[in-house]
């Protein structure tokens, strides 16, 4: 017997498999995870196939040294993932694998959690015993009361309570007896659960609820801020669980889990298993163990949880749909929506994208077809959604208010607090880029090209877009208004918070970013202490911007509006209409009214006037238009293959073979290319590695042809020294 084996090296040149002898004595299957020799070495694998035959030569043959569990841990739903990831994204079998895995697993350093658990195994002989023990053996009668009482404890907490000699001598006498047990750890012990009412679904969240149960497609659940979505995702949930099928909920942010968590705990208990890259080794290792095992049929969790080893899936829930931290920017690189759409028709499952501002992709697909549109168009509390009001900031400076704060925001700010209600204040800062921007008309420099803000390089003084590579001299003045002050910079949020207490001394403020969520649990400590109303401020970057439900939240102020903007991204203007939106609909979510204050140099932007009216429609059709008109995505595919390595002279030299290639495939495939560029990457060095890159974009009816043209020219240009990724429609191009 032989079984064909990928082993676990993240190589291109290594990515195959290699056939190895079963010894006779040991029982395999598909999906095992094995140690291997290879080479000089002994090194871990996954089994991929066992067959009768070989077409290796015998004398090169090696036997297979141990299986490291006796179990697959690779499902067969996996084996067909990893070939997708191959074929879409160019993802190794092995990288494909490390993604399935907890990563402290593959290097042994994580195992099951045992405690040792004392019981009486003979009631008569433990009560025979206690009778006989002298009056002063205290410790040894509340022992063995302990135990005929609860039956079994932690070998740990009865020597806690009865010292660890009276214990001995118990376990010597054969009056208790121990055995160890395999414990699993759970995460987020101290989350909030949310009440488990019988809540009632309004008419039309019981409409969408419905029509997913019934018939299993791809499904667009376009709904306002506050219109009861995760009541539907738990409706639909729960129908999935009473006919014995498992669900996927993907939320954007780790912050949200916990939320999230909290009222589906309340609703399915242990059922529910959660993954993300906060957790603990243990935890996440635990966690990934009791959805093999079938013992929870729910996982919440980031985008990381759709690689889950969940089996006779029903659903599949992608929460903020729109969000781009459900593309991986970083190797291995793919998009979690698409790995969803496969999932979805492998296993037979409906597919649920919510959102309150849909993707253009999305959308687009809903208008195609592609997708079922479904609608919420009002939030639960029947109330109208929060007034929004736009401040000019050029117009304050003029005015002589130089400061953080608008007075407009100010005022609002301490009408709130004399309330007693809470207040939420959002820094855009989520992709930021060094944009040159004039602080007095709002004007900021942009590619003639593209269309997509310039930035800054420092250290060449120039200004440079990242799409086209096109250079520009440094402004001293803004050609629009001849001011000088042109400034590029950005506020933080701890500047904002400093300024508050100086404003408002004795009001209590809590600051959410990724400086303060650096420790296990930080961000739970902090939500639950806004929840719970023991602060009256929360300021924080794109963390708090969606999903969260804070009753008390009457004020929500938007402090720069304007970065994301600017982004050096053709999305800057739909990022920024989606933060808007979403970061408008964390007030008025009770039964108190709401109010949003936007601050922003550009308040004549269209974008800010669609946002002010909630009207993503015209949103659409505005933004879609551009597109569709300039060649970028949905309608255009942008290819991006980044090329690093340390030797700078060899990255160049890669780097021409494969634009020549890419040249001469543009000359045979005229009407697939928009454009064909390269340059050096924006940020030139990362960790001693240079970076070059070329860039296309290319119709969509050619996107497939040209991707696998992409992916054979690397898998035939290989080089020892040189890492060379594929990017489809990359979030950004730094």
């Amino acid at each position: 017997m032989f079984a064909s084996v990928i082993v676990d090296i993240a190589s291109s040149q290594i990515d195959k498999v290699f056939d190895y002898i079963v010894p006779e004595s040991m029982s395999l299957e598909v999906g095992t995870r094995v140690l291997v020799p290879f080479g000089k070495r002994e090194i871990e694998g996954i089994v991929v196939k066992i067959s009768n035959e070989t077409n290796v030569i015998s004398h090169k043959l090696k036997e297979i040294i141990k299986p490291l569990e006796n179990f697959p841990v690779i499902t067969n739903m996996q084996m067909q993932m990893a070939e997708f990831l191959k074929r879409e994204y160019h993802i190794g079998l092995a990288d494909s694998f490390r993604l399935f895995l907890p990563s402290e697993m593959r290097s042994g350093k994580v195992k099951d959690l045992t405690i040792t658990n004392l019981f009486i195994e003979d009631e008569i002989k433990a009560k025979e015993y206690l009778s006989n023990l002298k009056a002063n053996a205290t410790k040894q009668k509340g022992a063995i009361l302990k135990l005929l009482e609860v039956g079994k404890i932690n070998q740990v907490l009865l020597n806690k309570e009865f010292g660890q000699s009276a214990v001995s001598k118990l376990k010597e006498e054969g009056i208790i007896k121990s055995a160890c047990e395999v414990v699993f750890r759970k995460p987020y012990k101290n989350v909030i659960l949310a009440q488990n009412k019988n809540i009632v679904l309004t008419p039309d969240q019981e409409r969408v609820a419905s029509l997913i149960k019934t018939k299993p497609a791809k499904y667009l659940l376009f709904g306002v801020t506050g219109s009861g979505k995760t009541e539907v995702y738990i409706n639909v949930i729960k129908s999935c669980i009473e006919n014995n099928k498992a669900a996927i909920m993907l939320v954007p942010e780790i912050s949200l889990t916990p939320q999230v968590l909290g009222s589906f705990r309340a609703r399915f208990g242990e059922n529910v298993a959660i993954l993300h890259s906060g957790l603990s080794s243990g935890e996440r290792f635990d966690e990934w163990k009791r959805i093999l095992l079938g013992q929870a049929k729910i996982v919440v969790g980031a985008r990381s949880a759709i690689f889950a080893p969940m089996q006779n899936i029903g659903a599949i829930i992608i929460d903020e749909e729109h969000d781009g931290s459900y593309v991986s920017e970083s190797h291995p690189r793919y998009n979690t929506l698409e790995i969803a759409e496969f999932l979805s028709e492998k296993q037979g499952a409906s597919l649920v994208l919510g959102s309150a501002t849909p993707s253009l992709d999305s959308y687009n697909k809903a208008i195609e077809g592609k997708y079922c549109l479904l609608e919420l168009k009002n939030r639960v509390n029947a109330k109208p959604l929060p007034p929004l009001k736009i401040v000019d900031m050029a117009r304050e400076m003029r005015e002589g208010n130089p400061g953080i704060f608008s007075r407009a925001l100010e005022e609002a700010i301490e009408r709130t607090l004399k309330e007693g209600n809470q207040i939420m204040l959002f820094l855009n800062r989520r992709g930021y880029a060094s944009f040159l921007m004039c602080k007095k008309c709002g004007w900021v420099a942009k590619c003639k090209d593209c269309d997509v803000s310039l930035v800054y390089h420092r250290a060449e003084h120039a200004l440079k877009c990242h799409y086209c590579g096109n250079r520009y001299k440094v402004f001293t003045k803004c050609p629009n208004c001849d001011n000088e002050n042109l400034k590029e910079g950005l506020l933080g949020t701890q500047q904002v918070v400093e300024k508050l207490r100086e404003m408002f001394p004795g009001v209590k403020i809590l600051r959410m970013d990724n400086d303060t969520t650096t420790t296990k649990d930080a961000h739970v400590k902090i939500l639950n202490e806004f929840r719970e109303n023991r602060a009256q401020i929360l300021v924080g970057t794109q963390m708090i911007a969606k999903g969260h439900d804070f009753p008390q939240v009457t004020l929500v102020g938007i402090i720069d509006a304007d970065v994301s903007l600017h982004q050096t991204t053709y999305k800057a203007t739909e990022r920024t209409f989606e933060l808007i939106t979403q970061v408008a609909g964390r007030a008025g979510r009770a039964d108190k009214a709401g109010e949003i204050i936007l601050q922003t140099y550009a308040p004549r932007h269209y974008v800010y006037n669609m946002a002010m009216h909630y009207d993503y429609t015209a949103f659409y059709k505005k933004e879609a238009n551009m597109r569709e008109v300039t060649s970028f995505p949905p309608f255009a595919t942008i290819f991006r293959i980044l090329i690093s390595g340390e030797n700078e002279d060899d990255v160049r030299n890669y780097t021409k073979i494969l634009y020549t290639k890419m040249q001469e495939a543009q000359k045979e495939n005229k009407e697939a290319f928009v454009y064909l560029g390269v340059m050096k990457s924006p940020i030139g060095r990362i960790q001693n590695k240079f970076r070059y890159q070329i860039l296309m974009r290319i119709r969509k009816a050619e996107q497939s042809k040209i991707k696998d043209f992409i992916f054979n020219m690397l898998d035939e240009n290989k080089s020892q020294n040189i890492l060379a990724f594929v990017e489809i429609n990359p979030q950004n191009l730094s």
